[in-house]
């Protein structure tokens, strides 16, 4: 944690000409991109893999009909499937995966008074008006949505709700592009139309994360997001 701080005050320390008072939260939306980039060969096989699951469906489609009575059978044919065509079905989890650490990272961060037994004093930092240590009940508390923290967290919203329905026009395009095909004789996969209604809503729980944690982690989710949006649409074009 002392070493992460001090990574933050570095780079804070490095953008003060540009930024002024706000130059711990440039610091971590640097550090975000700085993650992603390291992400992204991760993200570009993961847009592979996924093009190369569709190209699979209708052979996984036959292997469902086939062993529609045995679920045991169907699920190591499927996994032989991928294995035969070098096609891992985890490897769309990997980019969220691994940026989770520098999440929790910052969250525990900007959520922690001490660090290293000294105060810590990266929660002096903010974003204009809003604290980086701060949260959304904060802002309702201290002089609610019209306050200056709480136009900083509606500007945050306005700029997820945005990157959200941008993903949620991506997804839809995608799944019009690549059905996901039916089990066999027309029958569809169980649960699958009910998921197929449900996925492109989900960027839309961002706004559940930006309003509880810590702003200094919310940014990272901000910044990532918009990121993951954008490199989607280049990657999937």
């Amino acid at each position: 944690m002392s070493v992460f701080a001090s990574l933050v005050e570095r780079l804070a320390d490095l953008l003060q000409p540009l930024f002024g008072a706000s130059a711990a939260a440039a610091a971590i939306v640097l550090f975000t991109a700085l993650v992603r980039l390291l992400v992204h060969p991760l993200s570009r096989a993961a847009a592979r893999g996924q093009k190369a699951r569709a190209e699979l469906q209708p052979r996984i489609a036959e292997l469902r009909r086939k062993h529609a009575k045995n679920p045991e059978r169907l699920q190591r044919a499927v996994l032989e499937l991928h294995a035969e065509e070098k096609v891992s079905p985890l490897s769309g989890c990997l980019p969220s995966l691994c940026q989770l650490p520098a999440f929790f990272l910052l969250y525990h961060l900007f959520s922690s008074s001490t660090i290293g037994g000294e105060a810590n004093e990266l929660l002096s930092h903010r974003l204009l008006a809003a604290p980086l240590g701060g949260r959304w009940s904060d802002a309702l508390g201290d002089g609610g949505l019209l306050g200056g923290a709480g136009v900083v967290y509606v500007t945050l919203f306005a700029v997820v709700a945005g990157v959200a329905a941008f993903s949620c026009r991506l997804t839809k395009r995608s799944m019009a592009e690549r059905p996901v095909l039916p089990a066999g004789d027309g029958e569809a996969v169980p649960g699958m139309g009910a998921i197929t209604k449900v996925m492109p809503f989900m960027s839309f729980f961002t706004l559940v994360t930006v309003a509880v944690v810590p702003l200094a982690a919310a940014l990272y989710v901000v910044t990532s997001t918009t990121w993951s949006a954008v490199e989607r649409a280049v990657l999937h074009r």
